[in-house]
């Protein structure tokens, strides 16, 4: 990634945690929530080798083809998940996700002609290309509406709490973490 080292190792950590924490929901959870986390684990810990600072691990050319192809696997996954699911709006979110990574190593490739020059922009005229734009609207607005259900509620008086890896307020701390983490990702594009 591209921008300061100490934002880079920091987005690192947030991501590699908030995979950690996916793969523990996937021992607590079954059917659709499982393959969710799942999903979101394998999300986390590819932005969190995205995140590397440039300046201090340099990646090889071939590893953004490689998270090229990755992500893209990811989308197609999720892209066939949305067919019959209960839960499509998610896996449209991690489409989209998954997409918004593809885009973002084909962008920062050293291997694609003209480098980062303009990173679609017409030479001379400046500005946030439209896809990192639209991409940046989306993923502020995802944070913002799932950070909102977050705000705490009064908890059910009685019975047991449940298990740490199934707490639905965490999934959406996570969430809400990754979200953040590709906002910040997308402005260094």
């Amino acid at each position: 990634m591209h921008g300061p080292a100490m934002q880079g190792w920091l987005l690192v950590a947030l991501c590699a945690a908030s995979g950690a924490y996916c793969v523990v929901r996937t021992r607590s959870c079954a059917g659709e929530a499982r393959s969710a986390a799942a999903g979101e684990a394998v999300m986390g810990f590819g932005m969190a080798a995205m995140a590397v600072p440039a300046a201090v691990v340099p990646v090889p050319a071939w590893a953004w083809l490689l998270y090229a192809a990755l992500f893209g696997a990811v989308g197609l996954r999720a892209l066939w998940a949305t067919r019959a699911s209960p839960s499509a709006v998610h896996h449209l979110h991690h489409l989209v996700g998954s997409l918004a990574m593809v885009y973002m190593a084909v962008t920062m490739s050293p291997l694609r002609a003209g480098g980062h020059e303009g990173h679609g922009v017409q030479a001379g005229v400046g500005g946030v290309p439209l896809v990192t734009g639209a991409l940046l609207v989306y993923f502020t607005v995802f944070v913002l509406r799932t950070g909102a259900r977050l705000v705490p509620v009064a908890a059910p008086a009685g019975g047991p709490a449940p298990e740490w890896g199934a707490r639905p307020e965490l999934a959406l701390a996570c969430r809400v973490s990754m979200g953040v983490a590709m906002v910040a990702m997308l402005l260094t594009v």
